[in-house]
């Protein structure tokens, strides 16, 4: 009686995860949200960390964390962003730090959320200098809504009881610094990739998805798990493509909520999931939001037009990172018995 059952959990955190993102989204849109994939995205980040809702001082330490990241990476963007080589060593310093806490199993959420910062605002800044202004508000502004609205969908859908032992705790490991090196080496080769192309709301989603996947990846799985991995993810570029196309042909508030809705309960069920795969269904749920997101956004360019641009340029991120992972990545030497 007092043991928790997993499956009623996972559909709890599930639902938790598709009404946030939803409702968070088309408060987003109707309130003419230049990033509006922002604060769902923050807000699925929040809910699936953990069954519990964070307290209020965690969630105060987020924003102060994420305004501080802001701000460095801003003063950076604008003092050396005319200066590509120390701008892109710093940067890559960040990275490196960053990817050294993930593969020693601390950080938690604050790590990848930090890394897409450090991915937004330098884009945002360099490409887009009528948003550069205000990048350090919007991403504020994303953490606590997306807080807001983790509450309110705890609010809603209450987990019966705390867990005495939570999974959320990740154990401590040696931190593995080749395979952090690596990391960083591939996730800013494809910031430079997106800094040289001469379409923002396009070449934006190939570093953040580059980041999503180096968090998912375990060439140790072998070749049929990389497979998968590159299905899952790309299946969350073509749901965003078909619930573009849906949108296009019933433009409304409401069919917002319901593409969201819908594709939120499909993706982050799975996400909720105590599985080895979760973390590549959350993967894929974060390439739905920009996609999606960057399709109503009233960002310069043509949606429309741009769209299959923009799925393309997820496979080829997809392709990207496990063909450089394969490569770089320091493959585990097999323990040989004893004779």
């Amino acid at each position: 009686m007092s043991a928790r059952d997993p499956g009623r959990e996972q559909t709890r955190k599930g639902l938790r995860v598709a009404l946030a993102a939803a409702v968070l989204f088309t408060i987003s849109v109707a309130s003419g949200a230049i990033v509006p994939f922002l604060g769902p995205l923050f807000a699925t980040q929040f809910l699936l960390a953990s069954s519990q809702p964070m307290s209020l001082g965690k969630v105060a330490g987020m924003a102060v964390l994420i305004l501080v990241v802001g701000a460095i990476m801003m003063m950076l963007t604008t003092w050396l962003g005319a200066h590509p080589g120390p701008f892109l060593l710093l940067l890559g310093l960040l990275y490196l730090l960053c990817f050294i806490a993930q593969t020693a199993g601390i950080g938690g959420p604050a790590v990848s959320l930090i890394l897409v910062v450090a991915v937004i605002v330098p884009l945002l800044g360099i490409l887009n200098r009528e948003l550069a202004a205000s990048i350090l508000t919007i991403l504020v502004g994303g953490v606590l809504g997306g807080a807001i609205m983790m509450w309110l969908a705890h609010a809603l859908i209450p987990e019966p009881a705390p867990e005495p032992e939570t999974s959320s705790a990740q154990e401590r490991r040696t931190p593995d610094y080749p395979r952090a090196l690596a990391n960083t080496a591939i996730l800013l080769a494809s910031v430079v990739i997106c800094l040289t192309s001469d379409n923002l709301t396009a070449a934006a989603v190939i570093p953040i998805t580059v980041a999503s996947l180096l968090g998912q990846i375990d060439m140790a799985a072998g070749s049929k798990a990389s497979v998968g991995l590159m299905a899952v993810n790309l299946s969350g570029g073509l749901l965003a493509s078909v619930g573009y196309a849906v949108l296009s042909l019933q433009p409304s508030l409401s069919t917002i909520f319901v593409i969201v809705l819908v594709v939120g309960l499909f993706l982050g069920g799975r996400a909720a999931a105590l599985t080895p795969d979760a973390a590549m269904f959350a993967g894929a749920l974060t390439i739905f939001l920009i996609l999606f997101g960057l399709g109503v956004s009233p960002l310069p360019g043509s949606a429309a037009e741009s769209f299959s641009t923009r799925i393309a340029f997820v496979a080829l991120a997809i392709g990207y990172t496990l063909l450089a992972t394969a490569v770089l990545w320091r493959r585990p030497q097999p323990v040989l018995p004893a004779l």
